[in-house]
């Protein structure tokens, strides 16, 4: 039986340990030796994916190295600020799950393994309309594998799907954390409309131009428009700007409260990557020169430079042009 490695023993690496437990040989590295204790004791990880089983065979590691000994693959799932402190010690083929820009950096994901790994590291991204809770449940999903290695997208693929989640592979690798990283920024703009009430209209409007911006930004970047228009673009947005589970949507409808950002962070207990990615979205598309309205106006919100009802007012204002 294949030998893998999670790392990272938050809601998402909880659920992806679990489900691939089925038919792998699952190590679950937790950072703290408290949660991998409690883990092991419990077999549950109520602080991040309360009231799901972890099953037996998962074995529970607080020893990065031990985790790692023997897999054939590594599973990131950590949040993307994670990464730089772990990839330098993983010397074995990784797929990571996070989705985001580094913050200061501005990289993304396979951007930092390239810098900690070595440029021929061989390494994928696992992105998706993904919610942890359901996938621990076993309900079906599906999601793209992406490597500019296009026989290890396709090996690696293969073997995680599996059971109810559907992998498909691809070489947009670009293309496919594009969307992870600015899905989220959108779903903060959603929630925000869906706080203020403006209705089912107005979100979807919303999403639509958003998934218009991730596109033009994703080409910009040298990632393919089809990529942003399938499960890693427009089905990852569908999912959080309208899923009840979201994070980043449940930020944007608390602001639209009029709860400050630093506390509805500290309340949240959960990483919203679409906080720290929304700087890095803007200042990509200033410099390839990519219109991107409703990702700017999340900023300007997010910096407290407009109050979310303004943010709206000024989108709704602009001057009618051609869609695009």
């Amino acid at each position: 039986m294949t030998r893998v490695a999670v790392l990272g023993a938050g809601a998402w690496g909880t659920a992806i340990a679990a489900v691939l437990s089925a038919r792998l040989d699952v190590a679950l590295w937790a950072r703290d030796p408290a949660q991998a204790a409690a883990l092991g004791k419990t077999r549950s990880n109520e602080r991040y994916l309360p009231g799901i089983a972890l099953p037996g065979q998962v074995r529970i590691e607080s020893d990065l190295l031990v985790a790692l000994e023997g897999a054939a693959l590594a599973l990131a799932v950590t949040p993307v600020a994670g990464l730089r402190g772990i990839l330098p010690k993983v010397k074995l083929p990784l797929v990571w799950l996070c989705k985001g820009f580094e913050e200061g950096t501005g990289l993304l994901p396979h951007e930092i393994a390239a810098q900690t790994m070595g440029a021929t590291a061989r390494c994928a991204a696992l992105s998706g309309p993904s919610f942890a809770a359901e996938v621990a449940r076993g309900l079906p999903c599906a999601l793209t594998l992406a490597s500019k290695d296009a026989a290890f997208a396709r090996e690696t693929a293969a073997l995680l799907h599996g059971g109810r989640m559907r992998i498909y592979y691809s070489t947009d690798l670009v293309g496919v954390e594009i969307g992870g990283a600015v899905k989220n920024v959108m779903a903060i703009a959603a929630g925000i409309s869906d706080g203020l009430g403006l209705g089912l209209n107005a979100r979807a409007a919303l999403i639509t131009r958003g998934l218009a911006e991730m596109a033009r930004l994703g080409v910009a970047l040298g990632g393919a428009a089809e990529t942003l228009f399938g499960l890693a673009g427009a089905g990852d947005l569908i999912l959080t700007a309208t899923g009840e589970l979201s994070r980043n949507r449940r930020v944007g409808l608390e602001l639209a409260q009029g709860r400050s950002l630093k506390d509805i962070l500290h309340h949240l207990g959960h990483v919203a990557e679409g906080v720290r990615s929304a700087k890095e979205v803007a200042r990509l598309a200033k410099a390839k020169g990519v219109d991107m309205p409703v990702s700017d106006a999340v900023n300007a919100v997010l910096d407290g430079k407009l109050t979310p009802k303004k943010a709206v007012e000024l989108l709704l204002s602009r001057d009618p042009k051609k869609e695009r």
